[in-house]
């Protein structure tokens, strides 16, 4: 389930896993594979740059209501738009202790590619660094160091309900390794249990 996440630019904004049968991740209204978004914080970890500069590839809704409502697709009563969609192909487990985050996740993206491409295309999210203000730019978004933080450490957690089993996809794995060989002052004091 997405959280609510401190933002400089935009003070409360959601970020997460909305399923779990995809590694897909929201950002508000961009969604991005967590691989990629691993890759791309692993990549800016092992720079020691004043100002990291990458882009993500991901997706951005120009109209909200083509997401969806993920409350109403958990439920089963409404199946509007990409995440309702989603759910229709994945609906949620009828066990409440069947409610993790499957780390093979990634099995599913070409369906979920399919599904997301009825709704937009694929775009460019710009992923900045600036280690001078300790502070991180994920699209539109400006966050803090401390609250990058937290995004990590979410998906590290596997968010809300966490990793099935406690197991990770290597993608994962490797974020963690990278960034405890870190010598960017952004990576410093973020421990990942």
């Amino acid at each position: 389930m997405p959280l609510e996440f401190d933002c400089l630019s935009h003070e409360k904004i959601a970020f997460g896993f909305f399923n779990i049968e995809t590694d897909m991740i929201l950002l508000n209204q961009y969604f991005l594979f967590a691989e990629d978004l691993c890759q791309g914080i692993s990549e800016a970890s092992q720079k020691n740059e004043p100002i990291f500069k990458t882009s993500l590839e991901g997706y951005s809704f120009q109209n909200t209501g083509d997401i969806g409502n993920l409350m109403g697709a958990i439920y089963g009563i409404n199946h509007r738009g990409f995440i309702g969609k989603v759910y229709k192909f994945f609906p949620f487990p009828k066990h409440q202790e069947d409610f993790k985050q499957k780390p093979d996740g990634f099995k599913t993206r070409s369906v979920i590619k399919e599904i997301i491409q009825e709704y937009t295309g694929k775009t460019s999210i710009p992923f900045v660094i600036d280690q001078k203000v300790h502070q991180i730019t994920i699209g539109e978004y400006l966050f803090s160091k401390t609250s990058f933080h937290e995004l990590i450490q979410y998906v590290w957690m596997g968010g809300f309900p966490r990793w099935k089993e406690n197991l990770r996809p290597d993608y994962v794995n490797a974020m963690k390794k990278i960034i405890g060989q870190s010598k960017n002052p952004i990576f410093e004091g973020l421990t990942l249990l």
